[in-house]
């Protein structure tokens, strides 16, 4: 029964369970990546060292540094200068490095010896399959390593750094030694309900994307996939990107508005690609859902999901794989392609459409796919102290009274279009959506509406010339 405040005033008793519907995180983000067992982890390269003297029989020389990566291509050995075959090898029990010369003649006596070699070690990450929360960069390396020059690894290890790096703050990530361990991880991202974000950095498998988009859009139904492009999009050596919606290796993901899909790669600084060359620059391209990730999160963080994560700088992108006009844009964004650019030297996210643009009708913004996703998780949890509530219309008033605060917050930070409340949103609980025949299956339906903002994806201006009238 009421408690009475004063003559006329009083606080209706509820269930202690029932609390304001709070927003759920939408950028923790779930990373895939394909990693061998055994990664071999470059740290520092040792320059023109000298390793000893000839004396005409000698062809084992000691290093100075140990582990050292042993791979060939990684070192030079050289004889007054001269380039020589030679193997490295690590003593694991006395902790030493040697090189070998191959030749069959030994240097001769007081001939000078060097090495340029590489200092690394050999990782071996956690088991394939398991899944790792990471909240920085130094939890990923505890567990995957550090960079390496492992293909996969490094398009992995670049993902979660740029997440990091552009905003992201919490990510789960999991490897396997093949495409078919996917399956696998996803059913484990399933038991996961903070991941709002899913991605494989650099794998552009069919099965696998398709894979992913039925875990977002039927199996889960709460969270957003991030899909990369195919490193080379080319015809005979010339960017071609027609390539992009013809079936084959460098064709985008079937259409979808819980998914979208980015064009080109990104150029970033490796230190593992420096470590092998220290006269290189360094640069490496790499796919980037990791940074798009990690830019969604920043937006979300500073304006909110509602935002398009479009018009923001790529933090870490030194280059593009291939640089896009405005002229070739025009071709690919009705299509759901979402470009990145580089514009007056800023490398930027140029596109915020779902997979398929146009074709997906009211759902081709991903900030609106996203709202959604939000809003209907969001409602979700925190309408859960209904569950075995007497189901009758004092907890229908109370489910309309707590999802109308909810929606009352949403539209004032500007995710809801409409200057009234019931511009932006209504919400209808009672007996005409609660009639007996679901009464008695046990089920409370509410009916919400949301008008959701779209962003300005064109700006025009009318600019028209007039002559002043004379005095």
């Amino acid at each position: 029964m009421p408690a009475y405040l004063s003559p006329g005033v009083y606080v209706e008793e509820v269930p202690s369970a029932v609390k304001a519907i709070a927003g759920v995180s939408t950028s923790t983000a779930g990373f895939i990546g394909i990693v061998p067992n055994s990664l071999s982890i470059p740290m520092d390269v040792v320059v023109n060292e000298a390793v000893g003297t000839g004396d005409g029989t000698k062809k084992v020389f000691d290093l100075s540094r140990y582990p050292v990566n042993t791979a060939s291509g990684t070192f030079q050995l050289r004889v007054e200068g001269a380039n020589r075959a030679a193997t490295l090898a690590n003593d694991d029990v006395n902790k030493k490095a040697t090189a070998t010369l191959t030749a069959a003649t030994a240097p001769e006596a007081n001939a000078k010896v060097t090495a340029d070699y590489q200092v690394g070690t050999t990782f071996a990450p956690i088991a394939a399959g398991e899944v790792k929360l990471c909240t920085n960069f130094s939890d990923y390396k505890k567990f995957f390593g550090d960079f390496s020059t492992d293909a996969g690894h490094r398009n992995l290890t670049h993902a979660v750094f740029g997440f990091f790096n552009n905003g992201g703050s919490r990510c789960f990530v999991a490897r396997v030694t093949a495409t078919t361990g996917i399956d696998a991880v996803l059913l484990k991202f399933e038991a996961i309900d903070e991941i709002a974000i899913v991605a494989a950095p650099g794998i552009t498998d069919a099965a696998v994307r398709s894979s992913i988009d039925i875990h977002c859009r039927q199996k889960t139904q709460d969270r957003f996939a991030i899909f990369d492009s195919a490193e080379v999009v080319e015809t005979s050596g010339v960017l071609d990107t027609t390539l992009l919606d013809k079936p084959g290796p460098a064709s985008k993901p079937p259409n979808t508005n819980f998914g979208g899909f980015y064009f080109p790669w990104i150029q970033v600084f490796d230190p593992a690609t420096k470590n092998l060359n220290p006269t290189g620059d360094g640069l490496q391209f790499v796919p980037p859902s990791g940074h798009m990730a990690g830019i969604y999160a920043r937006v979300d963080t500073e304006r909110g999901v509602h935002k398009a994560p479009a018009n923001e700088a790529v933090l870490g992108a030194l280059g593009l794989k291939y640089a896009l006009s405005k002229s070739l844009q025009d071709g690919m964004n009705p299509q759901g392609i979402n470009c990145i650019r580089d514009l007056n030297g800023n490398i930027r996210v140029w596109g915020a459409r779902t997979i398929g643009g146009d074709a997906n009708a009211d759902l081709k913004y991903i900030n609106v796919r996203r709202t959604l996703l939000f809003l209907r998780e969001s409602i979700d949890e925190g309408t859960q102290w209904v569950v075995f509530e007497p189901n009758e219309p004092g907890l229908w008033q109370k489910i309309t009274r707590n999802v109308t605060a909810f929606l009352t917050n949403v539209w004032r930070s500007g995710a809801l279009f409409g200057t009234t409340q019931a511009q932006a949103f209504y919400v209808k609980c009672d007996a005409e959506t609660n009639p007996p025949e679901l009464r008695e299956l046990g089920q409370v339906v509410t009916e919400i509406g949301v008008a959701i903002v779209r962003p300005a994806e064109f700006v025009i201006f009318r600019i028209s010339q007039f002559t002043a009238p004379g005095k």
